[in-house]
């Protein structure tokens, strides 16, 4: 048996109907939906904003783009703030702040472009705890043998949070205009900042081994692990894909094949439904692979070589898509896959260095938000001078492709540092 996980097989955690840490990963679920919809619902306005204030491909991938820059600045450091102070607390913090932004996101574009790259930066730097200290939090409270799940469930609410907010968003601003989804998703995020502060713990770990949280970080010492590399480098390759589908879906179905901006919406939402249900099948598989005896290096690998290896071929046929049908098809297939990755290299952290898992999400994912900003705006570029979307989506696919062998390659489920 892999002797990582050898002493957690029978936890001696009492028998409840309901566990406590159920409720704890819902609540970081619902924060991780929330942090979707506040981010993702600027893909679909912005078509509507673009039309009023006149922005070309390029100023809109700007906008698009610069939320990165805050989420990219605060990432180690809220990492290494869930390491010392715990999850709640920054957690916490990070979702009332991202919350006023949100909601003066509207009033910014309307006062000038700067000022709205200023707004969304700002929303950026909230955001970029919900994952650092998520981790955290499921590391004190969540059995080893169910991290994949717990860890696959939470990155899959970005999936559901983007399912929502991009038909959600595209029927508010039709009907109502397009300030009103974010005043809405960011009161919502206020409400489940009073639900988590009355009723969740710090939490005690689920893991000795996680215990004192006031040790030193073994930062050099993490940076020379070819395995902390080779979670980066397939997290990066990860990213790239998922915030370019996230930030331009919408605008590919609408300029592609000339679809409503309603139905840009609805169409962009089916591929992360998908995305849902396959990385919460993945992480099921994971726990039961492990459960079973498999290494964790052999489950890690294998998953994320599926995932990366398998977005990185749909995205390279998509282009030729004859149909908004077969599009959508080969949209939901690489979503599919990509979602798998939730449970190979994502809590990879946890088989490396469990104490220090918050902090080493905390390196990988800023390396990871680096696709966010260039991505994300080189694809406003490509699509302006190119007149479609083929060539990033080529460079999208190999991308995930160069990920999957660099994991298969450095990857380990060995543990490095106690």
């Amino acid at each position: 048996m892999n002797t990582n996980l050898q002493a957690a097989v029978e936890p001696a955690y009492p028998a409840a109907r309901w566990p406590a840490h159920y409720t704890v990963v819902l609540l970081l679920c619902a924060a991780t939906f929330i942090s979707y919809i506040d981010r993702t619902n600027i893909s679909v306005a912005a078509i509507a904003i673009q039309a009023q204030l006149g922005w070309d491909e390029t100023q809109k991938g700007l906008v698009l783009s610069s939320f990165f820059v805050g989420y990219l600045l605060m990432m180690v450091a809220t990492g290494a703030l869930a390491h010392r102070y715990g999850g709640k607390v920054v957690l916490g913090v990070a979702v009332v702040w991202w919350s006023l932004f949100t909601a003066l996101t509207p009033p910014a574009a309307l006062i000038s472009l700067p000022a709205l790259v200023i707004a969304r930066i700002a929303l950026g730097l909230g955001e970029a705890a919900v994952f650092p200290a998520s981790i955290n939090m499921i590391g004190r409270w969540v059995p080893p043998l169910q991290r994949s799940r717990a860890v696959a469930l939470l990155t899959s609410s970005l999936y559901l949070g983007t399912v929502i907010a991009l038909p959600v968003t595209g029927w508010l601003v039709h009907d109502y205009g397009w300030p009103t989804p974010f005043y809405l998703f960011g009161a919502v995020g206020i409400i489940w900042a009073a639900v988590w502060f009355a009723g969740v713990s710090s939490g005690s770990s689920a893991d000795a081994t996680l215990a004192d949280t006031r040790a030193s970080i073994p930062w050099m010492r993490l940076l020379q692990l070819p395995a902390c590399w080779a979670i980066i480098a397939a997290h990066f390759c990860h990213n790239w894909s998922l915030y370019l589908l996230l930030a331009w879906l919408p605008s590919y179905f609408k300029s592609t094949f000339g679809v409503s901006l309603v139905n840009a919406g609805f169409l962009s939402a089916a591929p992360w439904l998908v995305g849902f249900l396959m990385s919460n099948v993945g992480g099921y598989a994971a726990d039961h692979l492990l459960r079973n005896e498999y290494s964790a290096g052999f489950v890690r690998k294998l998953i994320t070589s599926i995932g990366l290896g398998g977005v990185g071929l749909f995205l390279i046929v998509l282009p030729g898509a004859p149909s908004v049908t077969s599009a959508l098809i080969l949209m939901c297939c690489a979503t599919g896959a990509l979602s798998l990755c939730n449970a190979g290299f994502a809590p990879n952290c946890f088989d490396i260095a469990p104490r220090h898992a918050s902090v080493i999400w905390g390196i990988s994912n800023s390396f990871a938000t680096l696709p966010g900003i260039f991505g994300v705006f080189v694809t406003g570029w490509l699509v302006d001078r190119t007149g479609s979307f083929a060539v990033p989506f080529f460079v999208t696919g190999a991308i995930a492709l160069t990920g999957a062998v660099v994991f298969l390659l450095f990857g380990s489920g060995d543990r490095k540092v106690d």
